[in-house]
């Protein structure tokens, strides 16, 4: 027990500082980035290291499989140099034996990764997003899906106008059962208008059957009612824009993943891919495992046999390619190509059998 002990102290070690280094470098290069893109638009230093903080967690999120490469490469490549490898196989014990405290560390942090830190990267990414359209043009727009229909907010430096409609079609391209209401900077609430229908166009929305009403105080806003067949209302909002507020499964907390997509069916859109997106989340822990092992296979040997270099090229290497597999299969999944299970599960299964088959060739062969 205490030698799994040290195994699991060497490892976290070992991955957390890796994460310090590599979350120092991914926010020293996005700071670049940072400045580079707001540079002309009168952003503060300060702000763009807002935005710096703000999107370096999503990174680090992205590359937790390669984090968790380096680790093992680390560790195992220091037991062999000190002969601590050779020590625990001398005492009887197995490599596979030696990887359980390795596993159970990568488990715990795959664990934590889903549970803690993709909430805190949904809050972050959002965020980051939201900021950086507000700097690049002034206007402030966002998309929400409730119980009670689809919620859209567009702006500018004139007001800002709160959208509610019951129901869309597919592409989110038309509203229907529209509310609309319209605030003032200093003013409040000034106009209201319930309409059948909402088509997003060039510049605006068309509102088909469409009654306004003035909100004024004093004024009967009843009386003064306006109806229109057709009524255009200018608007910033893009399709891809709409699109993209919601189409992001990553900005949304997994503990409130599994109502959005109730949300998003009752809406009328698409849930796919934030189903593919649960499920993948729901295997990362495994996914984690799956590295360890993978590079375990290629760095659990003696130094003194040479080729170390090679090897952990050859561990790096099969870990990217996997990675690559694993995001090729989500996206099958998300077009349709393949099940929901089999492309956010098949991956991390295939992963683990492939390093256990080279494990124990490694260990018996």
């Amino acid at each position: 027990m205490i030698l799994h002990f040290y195994f699991a102290r060497r490892f976290a070690l070992s991955f957390f500082l890796l994460t310090a280094v590599l979350f120092s470098l991914v926010a020293l290069v996005d700071l670049v980035d940072q400045a580079r893109s707001f540079g002309d638009l009168d952003v503060s230093f300060a702000r763009i290291v807002g935005l710096t903080l703000l999107n370096a967690p999503q990174t680090i999120n992205e590359i937790l499989p390669l984090i968790m490469i380096l680790a093992t490469i680390a560790l195992f490549i220091g037991l062999a140099r000190s002969s601590e490898l050779v020590a625990t196989r001398a005492a009887g014990r197995s490599g596979l034996n030696a990887l359980i405290a390795p596993l159970v560390v990568a488990l715990i942090i795959g664990v934590l990764a889903v549970s803690t830190l993709n909430p805190i990267v949904a809050g972050t990414s959002k965020r980051y997003v939201e900021l950086a359209e507000q700097y690049r043009t002034g206007l402030a727009s966002a998309l929400s899906i409730s119980g009670e229909g689809l919620w859209l907010r567009q702006g500018d430096s004139d007001g800002q106008s709160v959208i509610r409609a019951w129901r869309t079609n597919s592409d989110a391209s038309v509203l229907y059962d529209v509310t609309i209401i319209t605030y003032m900077p200093g003013e409040g609430p000034v106009r209201r208008i319930a309409a059948r229908s909402a088509a997003l166009q060039e510049g605006g929305w068309l509102l088909r059957d469409a009654k306004l009403w003035k909100l004024k105080e004093g004024l009967n806003s009843e009386a003064t009612a306006q109806t229109h067949d057709e009524f255009f209302i200018a608007s910033s909002l893009t399709l891809e824009r709409i699109r993209e507020s919601f189409a992001r499964p990553g900005a949304i907390s997994i503990w409130k993943l599994p109502e959005f997509i109730e949300q998003l069916d009752r809406a009328g859109f698409s849930s796919r891919q934030h189903r593919v997106w649960f499920q993948s989340e729901l295997a990362r822990p495994l996914f984690l495992m799956s590295m360890v092992l993978i590079a375990s296979a290629f760095t659990m040997r003696h130094t003194r046999f040479g080729g170390t270099g090679t090897a952990v090229l050859a561990a790096v290497l099969l870990g990217f390619s996997l990675y690559f597999i694993r995001s090729f299969a989500q996206i099958l999944g998300e077009n349709g190509q393949i099940p929901i299970y089999l492309a956010a599960w098949a991956p991390p299964i295939a992963a683990v059998l492939l390093a256990l088959g080279l494990l124990l060739h490694a260990e018996d062969g």
